[in-house]
């Protein structure tokens, strides 16, 4: 046995490459299906939602001209052009689901992934089902690895880890064997990227993270098939991928393959209420709550909240320049906008993140009292929490807290509340009712066709 072999038959991936084969919908525990078909939901209406902005455009202009559909757009592109496109307007708005524990969103990379493959092949929408079903539960576990490492190291987890997830489950789409998904996530593992710097200045690339993962993961996996091999120990390997972007922690790969098959964190998952980054939203939750008690904001001396650690470098630090957001995509990781703007709003979704809002002097003035201190009890990141102290002029204090993420698995929000969410997203990306109708019912029965060409309906306006 060459050395090759010997590393094949004993690393992780070739263990995750055994599982994922064997995903079988047909034996998937009811709610995991049904969880899959939710995540795909949310999904489509986020692509519906973004298809009108200049980022998608620009992205769209990619592509080339091929049988897959991009949602919302007339014609059809190659299966990277669709994925990387839908990917981007999936994520976009930051509105897409995500895993506590990570954190990570998965459907937004994955589902694309699959999605093309489903269409540039003929797959069924049984095996597309399937290879959405197991990248998600991949990307989850990936990202319990080396918890906060990842961006302490400038890096975007989704991005980094998300690649090798649609590597996986474009493989399990196709029915490659388990050497080829070894391969194709060994060769996306070569592919992961996606620095932070988008925080310095609000610019757009973090949009594009998760299209660039789900396009990256396709091309792996179809390299994979045509015989190309990646290294078996991409992820524990002494020039792997968490000695690479996690640098900073001993990365304890347990997560990766305990119960697997039999404890499933996919239903898990967590759909965001807001449209902004997931650490600020019981931050917001808690704003709102302040606002609705009738407190004139010209009464309020400052508000400090006590936070964790891991959250400071991306939603409160440089403080003067969170207080002082220059556009709506940045203020969209601006701890200060989003509670400020949930206190005046009491809401904080897609129309609350515009460059006007932004400038709004009301909401400006109360960025500027607030503040933060680390929390040494905060549970983040296996739990997402919220706390403000608003000190009253003339003395007083009003404290609120929140003890989960209001969405995720600890407070999640029902199947109708989820639905209600994909048609407000459908109707501001300019859909009728009719149209928002079947493609939920599409996304709920995706599984059950014999292939993906229904899906071309959903390609116009």
């Amino acid at each position: 046995m060459t050395k090759h072999t010997d590393q094949m038959a004993a690393s992780i991936s070739s263990q995750l490459a055994d599982w994922t084969v064997a995903v079988d919908v047909d034996r998937l525990p009811p709610h995991v299906l049904n969880y899959a078909r939710m995540i795909l939901l949310d999904v489509a209406g986020l692509c519906i939602s973004a298809r009108n902005t200049e980022y998608v455009a620009a992205t769209l202009a990619t592509a080339e001209p091929g049988p897959c559909t991009v949602l919302g757009h007339a014609g059809g592109t190659d299966a990277y052009g669709a994925a990387l496109t839908n990917g981007t307007a999936a994520h976009g708005e930051d509105f897409d689901d995500t895993f506590e524990g990570g954190p990570v969103h998965s459907g937004s990379v994955v589902a694309p992934a699959v999605l093309a493959a489903g269409e540039r092949f003929q797959l069924s929408g049984t095996d597309v089902t399937a290879g959405l079903v197991a990248g998600i539960e991949i990307q989850c576990r990936l990202s319990l690895v080396a918890p906060k490492a990842i961006h302490k190291a400038g890096f975007h987890p989704t991005a980094v880890l998300g690649a090798l997830a649609a590597a996986a489950g474009v493989g399990r789409a196709l029915r490659l064997d388990s050497r080829q998904i070894m391969w194709a996530m060994g060769i996306a593992g070569s592919m992961a990227s996606g620095i932070i710097e988008y925080l310095a200045d609000g610019s757009w690339t973090k949009r594009m993270h998760v299209g660039w993962s789900a396009q990256s993961g396709l091309r792996a996996a179809l390299m994979a098939k045509g015989g190309f091999v990646g290294p078996a120990t991409v992820l524990e390997g002494t020039h792997g991928l968490y000695n690479a972007f996690a640098p900073g922690i001993a990365p304890n790969y347990r997560p990766l393959l305990d119960s697997l098959g039999e404890h499933w964190h996919l239903p898990t998952i967590g759909f965001k209420t807001y449209a902004c980054g997931t650490m600020t939203q019981p931050y917001i939750d808690c704003a709102i709550e302040l606002g609705s008690k009738g407190i004139d904001p010209s009464n309020i001396d400052s508000i400090t909240c006590g936070v964790g650690e891991g959250t400071v470098h991306r939603l409160w630090e440089p403080l003067a320049e969170k207080q002082n957001p220059p556009s709506a995509y940045f203020a969209k990781f601006s701890a200060p906008y989003c509670m400020a703007v949930g206190f005046f709003d009491r809401a904080a979704g897609l129309a609350q993140f515009t460059d006007q809002k932004v400038q709004n002097e009301d909401i400006r003035a109360l960025m500027r009292k607030i503040s933060y201190f680390i929390d040494p009890g905060n549970p983040y990141p296996q739990r997402f929490t919220g706390h403000l102290c608003a000190r009253l002029k003339g003395g007083g204090e009003i404290e609120i807290r929140r003890n989960n993420l209001r969405g995720g698995m600890h407070d999640p929000i029902s199947e109708d509340e989820l639905q209600a969410k994909f048609f407000a997203n459908t109707s501001f990306g300019g859909w009728t009712d009719h149209q928002s109708r079947s493609l939920r019912d599409f996304c709920y029965s995706i599984d059950r066709f014999s292939d993906l060409s229904g899906l071309q309906q959903y390609r116009g306006r």
